[in-house]
């Protein structure tokens, strides 16, 4: 048996290599689909949260909206308000128990990170649309936009860009958030590195190995997505086609091609 600090790690490491590998594996698929899911269901609440009707607008549609609004204020106060641990409890062992619904570990955890993050996102998405000039709204609307085409069209490639960096703070969370739903004996890392521990007991060094793996996790997204934000910032120099820089550009070119011809 070794003897050193490091020496148990690289024991353990090469004793329970594949086993972390299939932890970190599943993290990353609970991560990325949870995050994915939950941009899309933080999308709709978003968008359905910004309806807003004029003051001329009959009763028969402002009730729905008012409930609709009620509604989706509820989900997300209830899954902001309560930590992911106990909606893990709560969801799977509630389903369990009351509609007799076994669902697969992996997919209950894939669906409590969804709704988690969708609560989280639809603030944040919120907030993005709410940055944008109101007089884009208004414009769109004034030519005949509806709501959601004014946000898919106008809006939203605008709040998207604005909220990069809130995304990719929540899918990092993620990643870290997943060792929680080891509580419904979901197989990721975390859960693995319980399970190394078992046989020699050595805790420290196990879950320094893990600590190293979730830090690589997250260092290595967090460059990957500011790379991301960096390319729809787009070219630092550009030519605003129509200006005058676009018609010294064209007669540079011009320049540069007459100076190369021959007679």
């Amino acid at each position: 048996m070794p003897s050193t600090f490091f020496g148990w790690v690289g024991f353990l490491a090469k004793q329970y290599g594949g086993l972390f590998l299939r932890g970190t594996a599943n993290t990353l698929l609970i991560a990325i689909t949870g995050t994915i899911l939950g941009f899309l269901i933080g999308l709709l609440v978003a968008i359905a949260r910004t309806i807003q009707l004029g003051p001329k607008a009959s009763a028969w549609k402002r009730v729905p909206v008012k409930i609709l609004h009620a509604v989706l204020g509820v989900y997300i106060e209830v899954f902001r308000g309560t930590p992911m641990i106990v909606q893990a409890m709560v969801i799977y062992y509630g389903a369990l128990q009351y509609l007799g619904l076994d669902m697969p570990r992996l997919v209950a955890a894939i669906f409590i990170v969804s709704i988690n993050t969708g609560a989280y996102m639809a603030e944040i998405i919120r907030g993005g649309i709410i940055s944008i000039d109101k007089g884009q709204t208004e414009a769109a609307h004034s030519i005949g936009l509806t709501h959601w085409q004014t946000m898919v069209s106008v809006v939203l490639p605008q709040a998207i860009r604005n909220i990069m960096p809130s995304i990719g703070n929540e899918f990092v969370v993620n990643i870290k958030d997943s060792s929680v739903l080891n509580v419904i004996s979901v197989t990721e890392l975390f859960f693995q590195a319980k399970s190394a521990t078992g046989a020699y007991f050595r805790y420290f060094e196990t879950y320094f190995i893990i600590a190293l793996i979730y830090l690589t996790l997250t260092f290595s997204i967090t460059r990957i997505l500011r790379l991301i934000e960096k390319k729809m910032d787009g070219p630092e120099n550009y030519v605003i086609h129509g200006s005058q820089s676009d018609s010294h550009a064209a007669i540079a070119v011009h320049e540069e091609g007459n100076n190369g011809t021959c007679d």
